[in-house]
């Protein structure tokens, strides 16, 4: 029997990094398998969010603050003309501080910066190619980005974790009918990625159930960089488009083995 489970121990290192028998901070005493689930989605963004900054510089406070007021009522309208998801429109506090540069290695006093940002999210990307067409950016009005998002993303990321789960009983009961034992109950689930003794950090996991190789961990959902529209800002705009976003749940998983 010792021998037996010494060769199943031994193949489990092999058959890294989908199985694993040592975890830092979380051993059983006993022999056991430790293997990974990924639930994994490709859905279409249906909400976009933009974001807008506004700044003016001037000797007088009182003048930079009007001038970036003013800015902001043309913001805020765009984006109530443009329908803007209620509840979604966030106005930061004006931020005022002092505003220097450097001349001849001497610090210049420039006068008092004034700065504010605006976001609102939209449903549709016509509407955010639209307030892009009716704003002129400057460098005292410059579009931050556009960042997608799904609105049924918890939804979704739900059913992934459920996907990701069923994934690792399988994949542990394959393995131990592979090499002849038996599961025994489950002794840890998590979300977070172990970090192994002998070397497997985290992201180098392989992809697939029967075959590894390093990969790099998911990238975060992208986002869209926003060309400065300039004397075509309407043209520009329309070259926005949105991708699809790919969402993925992983799960760990530790089953013991029978004895």
């Amino acid at each position: 029997m010792r021998r037996l489970v010494a060769a199943v121990m031994s193949a489990c290192l092999m058959l890294a990094p989908w199985v694993a028998v040592a975890q830092v901070n979380s051993l059983p005493s006993q022999p056991h398998l430790l293997v990974r689930g990924k639930g994994e989605r490709e859905v279409m963004p249906d909400r976009f969010m933009l974001s807008v900054r506004l700044e003016q510089t001037d000797a007088s406070p009182e003048l930079a603050r009007s001038r970036v007021q003013a800015d902001a009522a043309t913001v805020l309208g765009l984006f109530k003309a443009n329908k803007a998801l209620a509840d979604s429109i966030e106005a930061s506090s004006l931020s005022i501080e002092p505003s220097s540069r450097y001349v001849d290695g001497r610090q210049v006093f420039e006068g008092t910066q004034v700065s504010r940002r605006l976001s609102a999210t939209f449903s549709r990307l016509e509407q955010v190619r639209a307030v892009l067409g009716g704003l002129k950016t400057s460098d005292h009005l410059q579009v931050s980005g556009v960042t997608p998002s799904y609105s049924e993303e918890t939804r979704v990321r739900g059913e992934l974790k459920r996907e990701a789960v069923a994934q690792t009983r399988e994949t542990a009961g394959k393995l131990a009918d592979a090499y002849g034992v038996r599961l025994g109950g489950l002794y840890t689930i998590s979300e977070v990625a172990p970090d192994f003794a002998y070397g497997i950090q985290a992201g180098s996991w392989g992809e697939g159930r029967w075959h590894g190789g390093p990969v790099l961990p998911a990238p975060p959902a992208p986002a869209f960089d926003v060309p400065e529209p300039r004397a075509s800002d309407k043209v520009q705009a329309e070259s926005l488009e949105a991708g699809s976003l790919t969402l993925t749940e992983y799960v760990y998983a530790i089953f013991l083995i029978a004895p």
